[in-house]
């Protein structure tokens, strides 16, 4: 035991002394030709992939050469447009439209659910809401308040409206929504609704300003071009008339489902501005796509209430709306790039020292799977130990003789 314990702790011993002394040792590279053709279509291979990918992705692709900026400063006014006709009613937009000062959010209501004539008072409880059905009044605990139901209960087992089954009674505006709703159908006109969408974004690194309205010399050809203008992709990348038809349609929306159930889209807007060209290249880009759950969900879709309170003979009164509509989220983002010559250089440093991983993986390839019986390994590491005083006449200095600072390997066999 003793003499094991002894043996460890002097291989431990010279372990460490080895490691120390190799700490100071000086390690250079070694130039070695071989020419095998394998493992040159390997390592050229691998050169290309990396040039290929510096070039192409990092350079054109992400422009590595330029300072760029991703924080812009933006600001953003929207105004819905249209007026449409509903039934003997004539609706322009102070009846649609919230809000009505416009912002990076707006909405416009597409169908309405309204309770007429709600007065405080009581009446019964919707069937529906938990413990709100009762046969006498010790059913209902007067003062209890169901926050999933509309009011505070009176202790009273009262008649459903003009069913036979009771409920119990609550203090509340009357007659609750559920029973009383009156469902309007939907606004189908608004689907030919223009959207005006004006957004000024500053990239304050480089001083650029830009909009994405059409420069016009004048203020009245501009206020023309914008009645008339809607937004083309190719034709008219300069107009900010969106019709909330072709919004739905980008989305990949069913209109007709909108006006339904209600949702909300994002409008995206997206800079990507090459200040090395001129500025009139930096042009917006427009993306949609629906952003609430979608519509096979129960939580789904965009709706809100609202009230209108009025007096009728003394009494106050107020008529209660369910508003479902669509709401549409401006969403900016920015990038502007111009050349620098500090990312240029790191990104140039970065790419020539990445061709070095070539060496790498074929100096591995070689050690491993073809170094069959070790003749590369023998010419890959040499080490010497003091520089011999008298010329040893031996096959590498008649290599150097002749001018060469390196070996050459033909297919595993010295030359």
């Amino acid at each position: 035991m003793c003499e094991t314990f002894h043996r460890f702790i002097m291989g431990l011993r010279e372990f460490i002394k080895d490691y120390f002394l190799g700490f100071w040792d000086y390690e250079t590279p070694k130039v070695m030709v071989v020419k095998n053709r394998t493992l040159g279509v390997i390592y050229r291979g691998v050169q290309f992939l990396v040039i290929t990918y510096f070039i192409w992705y990092v350079f054109i692709s992400q422009k590595a050469y330029q300072e760029s900026e991703t924080r812009p400063e933006s600001s953003v006014y929207t105004l819905m447009k249209g007026t449409a006709v509903h039934g003997d009613d004539v609706l322009d937009t102070v009846e649609y439209v919230q809000p009505s000062e416009g912002g990076d959010v707006i909405s416009a209501i597409l169908r309405r659910e309204v309770t007429y004539n709600q007065r405080q008072g009581t009446c019964a409880e919707y069937f529906k809401v938990a413990g709100a059905n009762c046969t006498t009044d010790s059913d209902c605990v007067q003062g209890e308040v169901n926050f999933d139901g509309h009011g505070r209960r009176t202790g009273r087992c009262v008649q459903y409206y003009n069913h036979t089954f009771k409920t119990c009674e609550i203090q509340t505006w009357c007659p609750i929504e559920e029973y009383a709703v009156v469902r309007k159908p939907a606004l189908v006109e608004a689907i030919n609704f223009t959207v005006f969408i004006r957004n000024s974004i500053n990239f304050p690194k480089f001083e650029v300003l830009r909009g994405n309205v059409k420069d016009a010399s004048n203020k009245r050809t501009l206020q023309k071009y914008l009645s008339k203008c809607h937004y083309d992709e190719e034709k008219e990348p300069y107009c900010p008339n969106f019709r909330l038809g072709y919004i739905a349609h980008q989305a990949k929306e069913n209109f007709s489902e909108l006006c339904r159930t209600g949702g909300v889209i994002g409008v995206f807007i997206n800079w990507d501005c090459n200040l090395d060209l001129d500025q009139s290249h930096c042009k917006p880009k427009y993306s949609f796509r629906r952003l609430d759950l979608r519509k096979d969900d129960a939580n789904s879709g965009y709706y809100y209430r609202f009230a209108k309170s009025y007096c009728k003979n003394g009494v106050v009164s107020r008529t209660l709306i369910k508003a479902f509509g669509i709401r549409l989220d401006i969403i900016v983002h920015g990038r502007a790039g111009k050349f620098s010559p500090i990312p240029t250089v790191i990104s140039t440093v970065t790419a020539m020292t990445s061709v070095g991983i070539c060496t790498i993986i074929c100096d591995w390839i070689m050690l491993t799977f073809i170094d069959k019986n070790e003749v590369y390994s023998e010419r890959k590491f040499d080490e010497v130990i003091k520089e011999p005083k008298v010329p040893i006449s031996t096959e590498l200095s008649f290599i150097n003789s002749f001018g060469s600072n390196h070996s050459d390997i033909s297919d595993g066999v010295p030359l």
